[in-house]
């Protein structure tokens, strides 16, 4: 039988800043493991720590992008528990009063997986936070068949924990959810948001009961997804097979799962755990924080969210829905779309190279919008060259091709150089002429309505021309001779 499904999320999201959280270690990825330690992020007896006000401003700044409230003054706890990867033994948290409380992140529809974004089951839907708090990440671990390495270097990296009210209802609006959350994290310059570099994990907590007017069924947790992908065929596993045992009377208990990727399935890592058993207490070496002075000091930093650019994009620009929402999903796109606009230049025109030609060819050279070669302003002047009639549109994209293999050339001399220029006065016309009155027949069917023949037309004017000029000028022509 169905159940109605609830899903709460804990994404870890490491913050951007150049040191760790408490001490002056440089934050890293992919360096040689342990070369990044001191006696603080080591945990050594009689190290203390010292707080990052970046990363306390960041996380307040994304409280402030998401609609957080701050109390007036945040504290620090310790939670403790043992494990190789916190040799301290107890890691430096917030438990009653964290730096952010409450807010909602909206669901892009374009953040749903492609394969359901025409049969959304909840359009405009916002998932509300209970909190977002700051830590410290823990160390690496590697677990081999009989041993386990262990690398330092990750240990103490600042890192917010945004935890979701229980909204969810499926795995295709986890998927969105993290997505979007991604989106305005990297929009505010908060944190790079790389799942594949760790930057970004998730615990997801999943429940099953019959009926609304019911208890929430017992609470499952799944820990340490590290891919978009993975959250939703977890999910979708779990839901499965808490419906299987359900209907054969098997309760569930609350319980911890890890997601096995290879196998597709959750496997138990442990039963029953409350907050009560970390024995949180305050941090004896950290002095609370007065949040005023920090929230205005970053509130002027708050970005344009990407739902609030790619409605400013279809209003200024004239772009539709689906490009306005295509161009906002990444700052640097977004910023580089604003920087190839001009007057002169209808934005809808601008959005099309951009989404159809420019994002089409970095993705064939695995690149970003970072890596593009390509300067927006040369494809503003590309563009122009449509605009003021040189170039027709297949010709811009062969000029495009040489001038992404050769970016520091102007669009204008590689047109002329594959011959893509008007006529010489007088040429164009005198050429049509010639057409026109060796192919009688032709011209007779096309005044009699059939348009098919006005291209065959257009193509004998172009064989006969000494340069390639803009086939839609010659059509043009074509038709104004022929009335």
């Amino acid at each position: 039988m169905p159940y109605l499904v609830t899903i709460g999320l804990e994404v870890h999201c490491q913050v951007k800043t150049q040191t760790k959280m408490f001490c002056a270690c440089r934050t890293s990825f992919g360096d040689t493991p342990n070369t990044h330690t001191c006696p603080v992020c080591l945990g050594l007896p009689g190290a203390l720590p010292v707080l990052n006000q970046e990363a306390i401003e960041k996380t307040l700044l994304t409280g402030l992008m998401i609609g957080c409230g701050s109390p007036e003054i945040s504290k620090w706890d310790r939670k403790n528990y043992f494990y190789p990867d916190m040799p301290k033994n107890y890691q430096t948290t917030q438990m009653d009063l964290p730096l952010c409380i409450g807010g909602a992140v909206p669901l892009y529809d374009h953040c749903y997986p492609t394969d359901v974004r025409k049969s959304i089951a909840n359009p405009n839907k916002t998932v509300r936070l209970n909190r977002i708090h700051l830590e410290e990440d823990v160390a690496k671990s590697t677990h081999l068949g009989n041993s386990s390495l262990i690398d330092f270097n990750r240990a103490g990296t600042p890192l917010m924990e945004i935890v979701t009210e229980p909204d969810l209802e499926s795995g295709e609006e986890a998927f969105a959810y993290v997505r979007s959350l991604q989106m305005i994290l990297q929009q505010g310059g908060v944190s790079d948001a790389d799942m594949e570099k760790g930057q970004l994990r998730c615990d997801v907590n999943i429940s099953l009961r019959k009926n609304s007017e019911d208890p929430l069924g017992q609470k499952v947790e799944l820990k340490n997804l590290n891919s978009i992908s993975a959250i939703r065929r977890a999910i979708h596993f779990e839901i499965q097979r808490q419906t299987e045992e359900l209907d054969r009377g098997i309760p569930q208990v609350q319980s911890t799962r890890r997601w096995d990727d290879d196998r597709g399935e959750t496997q138990m890592m442990r039963t029953k755990e409350d907050a009560h058993d970390y024995r949180y207490f305050s941090c004896p070496d950290l002095l609370p924080i007065e949040t005023a002075p920090l929230l205005e000091k970053v509130r002027p930093l708050v970005p344009e969210l990407p739902h609030e650019l790619a409605i400013r994009f279809e209003r200024d620009f004239g772009v539709t829905a689906y490009d306005a929402e295509v161009l906002s999903s990444d700052k640097s796109l977004a910023a580089y779309f604003e920087a190839v606009t001009a007057p002169t230049i209808p934005g809808k025109k601008v959005a099309n190279f951009i989404i159809n030609n420019l994002l089409g060819i970095l993705n064939e050279h695995s690149l970003n919008i970072l890596g593009c070669p390509v300067p927006p302003e040369k494809i503003q002047a590309l563009l122009t060259l449509t605009e003021n009639g040189t170039l027709a549109a297949s010709q811009a994209r062969e000029v495009f091709a040489v001038l992404f293999a050769e970016p520091t050339q102007d669009p204008a001399a590689i047109a002329d150089r594959l011959g893509f220029k008007p006529a010489e006065a007088g040429e164009l016309e005198g050429l049509c002429d010639a057409v026109i009155a060796n192919n009688p027949s032709e011209v007779a069917a096309v005044k009699a309505g059939n348009e098919k023949l006005l291209n065959f037309l257009t193509g004998q004017v172009m064989k006969s021309a000494t340069t390639k000029p803009n086939p839609k000028l010659v059509t043009e022509m074509l038709r104004g001779k022929l009335g």
